[in-house]
C-alpha cells in the first residue's frame, strides 16, 4: 500500500461505526466518517477517530514469548526435539525469552495435551475477549470444546450484558436489539436507564440528542448521578440498586391506570393476568413508596409521569451496564422486557427494547458461542460448563490447571482481584493472545502477538445485530487470533483445516445459521457500508418480533420478581444513620478511555486528556470528605490512592469513578456478589469506607500521610 483510503469498522464500543481510514506506506495517518456513514452518519467519537495510535505502538507484542521460569519448571518434563531447541532461544527480557511461533505452538500443545493426560479435560478452560472477530470467537469455543473436549469457555459478557440475554430470552426469545439505532427518529418518546450514553456511545447519543433537541421524542434519563445527556431530558435519580424497584412502579402505574395495550397482550403474551396480579399485590409497587426514602421523595410524582409517557406513545427503551451489572440486573431486563410487552411498544418501527453492548463483537461473540451454556446460535452444548466465577473457585481449589485467554485482561476488569489473582497464580499454564503486556499478559506463560482489528478481515456484530465485514487498514505479518488456535489444533488433532478467514466464516455462518446463514463474505462486502442486521437469510432484517417472538409457541412470556429491599434504600427507609466515612460507589467509563484502556492509552491523544481514574464527589461532600485524595476500602481490598473531583451531578453520599487503569485498583474493591442468575458482578454499587489521604508534593514524588491509625508510617508514591 502506498496510499489510500480503506473502509471498515471502528475498534472500540457496541455501536460499531463504520469508518475510513487514509492509509500511506502502511501507515494509518487519520480516520474519519462518510458522510453517508449508516452507523456513523459522518461523526465519529474523539476515540474512534484519534484512538489508533496503539496500531504501530513500540510497545505491541510483535512476536511469540514464553516464560523463562516456565521453561525451567518444564525442562525436565519436554520431549526430546522442544528441549533441544529451548537453548536456541533468545532472552527478550528478564522475564521471557523471545521464541519462534512454530516452536511456541508446538510447546503450546505439548502442554496442554500435558495437563490433559494429567489432570482430565476439565482441568482447561478459554476466556475469549469480544474485542476479536467472530470468526475467532468461532475458533475458539470450538478450540474449547472440541480440541480440549472441555466445556468450560466464557467471554467478557460475563461481566457486562448477560443479565440482558437472560432477562430477554425469558421473556421473548432473544437477548439482542429488537430495532435499528436510526429508529431514534421515528420513535416519540425514549426512556435510557442505567447508560452514561454520550460517554459509553456516543454516536447513538448524537440520535437522541437530535431528536430531543427537534422535539421529534421526548427524552427520560434514569440514573442514580446526573449525565451530560440529561440536559437534553428529563432526569431521574434515582437510590443506588433501585433499578427493579422502579421499573415495577411503572409497571404499577400502567396497571392501575389502564394504559396497558389489551390486544396486544392477549394475542402475543402469555402469564399476563399472574404478572399483574403479583404488580398489584407486591409492597413496593405503588410509587409512593418512594415517599420513605429520604432525599428521593420526589420520585413519588417523577416515576409516573415516565410510566405514562411510555405507555402512551411510541416508545424505545435503552439501556446499559448499570442495569445489567446488579444483584438483579437480570430481572431488572425482564422487567424493561415486561413494559414493552405490556403496552406494544416492540416488533413496529420506533418501538423497541435496545441493550447497549460495551465491546465492538460482545454480540458476535455470544452469537458464535462463546458462552459455558450456549453453543454457536445458542444451542444448547454437549456439555454446560462454568461461568468466570466459578472457574476462579476451581482454580483456588486446584482443579483448573490452565487457561487460555483470548483478548480479556481478566487480571483488571473482573472483580474481586485479591481472589482472581489468586486463582491465577494457581495456574500450570496461562496462554494469552494479545496486542500488549497487561495484567493477565504478565501472568500468562506462554503469549502470542496478533494481529489487531484494524489489521485482519474479519465480521463484526454490533449492538443492534448488525454485520459489518473489516478488512485489514494495514498489512502485518502477525497471525489472527483464530490462525494461532487452528495451529496449535493442528499438533493435537489436526482437524483445524481453515485455510483463511472467509474460510472460517463458511463454516461459523452455517453454525449460526438461524442468523447468519445468509451472511456470504460477498454480500458482506457488498453492503460494507450500512451492514446487515441478523437474522440473515435473502435479505437481512432490521425489526425482530414483528408477527412473532422468537420462541417456540412465538408469545412473550411474564416473569415477574419482586425487589428486595436492601442497601442504601433499605437504610434510608429506616432512617439509619450513615458513617462519616460511609459512601456508596458506582463505577464507569469516560469517553477518552476505553475498558481496560490497552489501546487508548497508547494513543497520546486519548490518554493525556485522562491518564488516570478520578473519583466523582459530591460538592456537598467536600467538608465530610476532608481531603481531595482518598482510598477507598472494602471487606474484599482497597483502591491505590486516587484524587477526588468535586461536583454538582453527584448525589450526596454518593460516589463515581472509573476503571480504565490497572494501578488505580479499582476492582480489587468488588465482592462474589453478583447476579443471582447468571454471576454478573455487582460492579454499580458497593458501599465503601473512604479514607482521607494528605499529600505533600515534593519534586516526582508525593508523601501520603495517612490517618489510619495501623499505618504509622509515611507512604511513599510515584507521582
Amino acid at each position: 500500500m502506498h496510499g489510500s483510503d480503506i473502509n471498515s469498522v471502528c475498534t472500540y464500543c457496541g455501536t460499531g461505526c463504520d469508518i475510513t481510514a487514509q492509509v500511506e506506506d502502511n501507515k494509518i495517518i487519520k480516520i474519519y466518517a462518510q458522510n453517508d456513514g449508516y452507523v456513523s452518519q459522518g461523526k465519529l467519537c474523539i476515540k474512534g477517530a484519534q484512538g489508533f495510535s496503539f496500531v504501530d505502538s513500540k510497545e505491541r507484542i510483535r512476536n511469540a514469548r514464553v516464560k523463562k521460569s516456565f521453561i525451567e519448571k518444564n525442562i525436565d518434563e519436554l520431549p526430546r526435539e522442544l528441549k533441544a531447541r529451548v537453548k536456541t532461544l533468545k532472552s527478550f527480557d528478564e522475564n521471557y525469552y523471545e521464541a519462534p511461533y512454530e516452536f511456541t505452538t508446538s510447546l503450546a500443545a505439548w502442554k496442554l495435551m500435558d495437563i490433559k493426560e494429567k489432570y482430565g479435560r476439565h482441568a482447561f478452560c478459554g476466556m475469549g475477549g469480544a474485542r476479536t472477530s467472530c470468526e475467532s470467537s468461532y475458533v475458539f469455543q470450538k478450540f474449547v470444546r472440541n480440541a480440549m473436549n472441555s466445556p468450560h469457555v466464557d467471554n467478557c459478557a460475563r461481566v457486562c450484558h448477560s443479565p440482558s440475554l437472560k432477562g430477554m430470552r425469558t421473556t421473548i426469545g432473544e437477548g439482542a436489539a429488537t430495532n435499528p439505532f436510526d429508529d431514534i427518529y421515528k420513535t416519540e418518546n425514549i426512556v435510557v436507564m442505567g447508560s452514561n450514553t454520550t460517554e459509553a456511545h456516543p454516536i447513538v447519543a448524537n440520535r437522541m440528542i437530535k431528536a430531543a433537541r427537534d422535539k421529534t421524542a421526548t427524552l427520560t434519563v434514569i440514573d442514580v448521578r446526573q449525565t451530560q445527556l440529561s440536559k437534553f431530558g428529563e432526569q431521574l435519580i434515582i437510590p443506588y440498586e433501585a433499578n427493579l424497584l422502579v421499573l415495577n412502579m411503572m409497571a404499577y402505574v400502567i396497571l392501575t391506570e389502564n394504559l396497558y395495550n389489551k390486544e396486544f397482550i392477549d394475542s402475543r403474551c402469555s402469564g399476563f393476568e399472574e404478572y399483574k396480579e403479583s404488580i398489584l399485590n407486591d409492597p413496593y409497587a405503588n410509587p409512593e413508596f418512594m415517599a420513605q426514602v429520604k432525599g428521593y421523595e420526589y420520585l413519588t410524582e417523577q416515576i409516573p409521569t415516565v410510566a405514562r409517557l411510555y405507555a402512551t406513545k411510541k416508545s424505545m427503551f435503552f439501556w446499559g451496564l448499570g442495569i445489567t451489572e446488579h444483584l438483579d440486573g437480570s430481572y431488572a431486563v425482564m422487567a424493561i422486557t415486561h413494559l414493552a410487552m405490556m403496552t406494544g411498544n416492540i416488533g413496529k418501527t420506533g418501538t423497541g427494547l435496545m441493550p447497549l453492548r460495551g465491546q465492538n463483537n460482545v454480540q458476535g461473540a455470544c452469537d458464535t458461542g462463546c458462552l459455558p451454556y450456549y453453543g454457536p446460535d445458542y444451542t444448547v452444548p454437549e456439555e454446560i460448563g462454568l461461568m468466570t466465577p466459578q472457574l476462579i473457585d476451581e482454580m483456588i481449589a486446584g482443579k483448573i490447571k490452565a487457561m487460555y485467554v483470548m483478548g480479556e485482561d481478566i487480571a483488571h476488569i473482573h472483580p474481586n482481584q485479591n481472589k482472581v489473582h489468586k486463582g491465577l497464580a494457581n495456574l500450570e499454564l496461562i496462554i494469552s493472545n494479545e496486542l500488549f503486556m497487561n495484567e493477565i499478559t504478565k501472568m500468562a506463560d506462554i503469549i502470542f502477538g496478533v494481529k489487531s482489528a484494524y489489521e485482519k478481515t474479519g465480521v463484526y456484530v454490533n449492538a443492534m445485530r448488525r454485520l459489518h465485514l473489516s478488512q485489514p487498514l494495514v498489512e502485518t505479518d502477525l497471525p489472527d487470533d483464530w490462525e494461532v488456535l487452528r495451529d496449535i489444533e493442528n499438533k493435537i488433532n489436526g482437524e483445524f483445516e481453515f485455510k483463511d478467514s472467509e474460510d472460517v466464516w463458511n463454516e461459523a455462518k452455517e453454525a449460526v445459521g438461524s442468523r447468519f446463514s445468509g451472511a456470504t463474505y460477498h454480500k458482506l462486502s457488498k453492503n460494507r457500508n450500512r451492514g446487515m442486521l441478523w437474522p440473515i437469510k435473502k435479505d437481512d432484517t432490521p425489526i425482530l418480533h414483528v408477527e412473532d417472538f422468537r420462541t417456540e409457541d412465538g408469545k412473550a412470556t411474564f416473569a415477574y420478581h419482586q425487589y428486595q429491599l436492601r442497601e442504601q434504600v433499605k437504610k434510608l427507609v429506616n432512617k439509619e444513620e450513615f458513617a462519616k466515612n460511609e459512601f456508596y460507589l458506582t463505577t464507569g467509563r469516560t469517553i477518552v478511555q476505553y475498558n481496560n484502556a490497552a489501546q487508548t492509552q497508547r494513543s497520546e491523544a486519548l490518554n493525556s486528556k485522562y491518564d488516570k481514574d478520578v473519583v466523582l464527589a459530591s460538592v456537598e461532600d467536600k467538608d465530610r470528605i476532608g481531603s481531595d485524595h482518598i482510598i477507598m476500602r472494602t471487606q474484599y481490598g482497597e483502591t491505590a490512592v486516587l484524587p477526588v473531583k468535586f461536583v454538582k451531578t453527584i448525589k450526596q453520599g454518593t460516589l463515581f469513578t472509573t476503571f480504565h487503569h490497572a494501578a488505580s485498583k479499582v476492582n480489587y474493591i468488588f465482592g462474589d456478589e453478583a447476579d443471582e442468575l447468571i454471576m454478573t458482578a455487582k460492579f454499580k454499587s458497593v458501599r465503601v469506607e473512604i479514607e482521607p489521604i494528605f499529600i505533600e508534593k515534593e519534586e516526582k514524588w508525593i508523601s501520603i500521610v495517612t490517618t489510619q491509625k495501623f499505618m504509622n508510617q509515611t507512604v511513599f508514591q510515584k507521582l
